[in-house]
């Protein structure tokens, strides 16, 4: 009898041991996430501007190109219309 109770004891033991180890998983996942996120919404953030950053230099760069090529065509495209 004082075995079949000393079991039924570890079995219980082991059973709370299971419900903190898993209640400490989720507040440790919920710490991560909440750790993890603003961390990758910065860098998205960043990456985003960078982005912005890169598409106005090549907008930046193109418009004197634009306009030097207005330049060199523009007596052409004028004689092709008098002609």
């Amino acid at each position: 009898m004082g075995l079949f109770v000393a079991f039924f004891g570890f079995v219980a033991v082991c059973v709370v041991a299971m419900v903190v180890f898993a209640a400490a998983a989720l507040v440790i996942k919920v710490a991560f996430k909440l750790i993890l996120l603003p961390i990758l919404a910065m860098a998205l953030i960043i990456k985003l501007a960078a982005l912005f950053v890169i598409a106005a230099v090549i907008i930046a760069l193109l418009i004197p190109l634009a306009i030097l090529a207005l330049i060199f065509v523009g007596p052409f495209l004028l004689v092709s219309l008098i002609t």
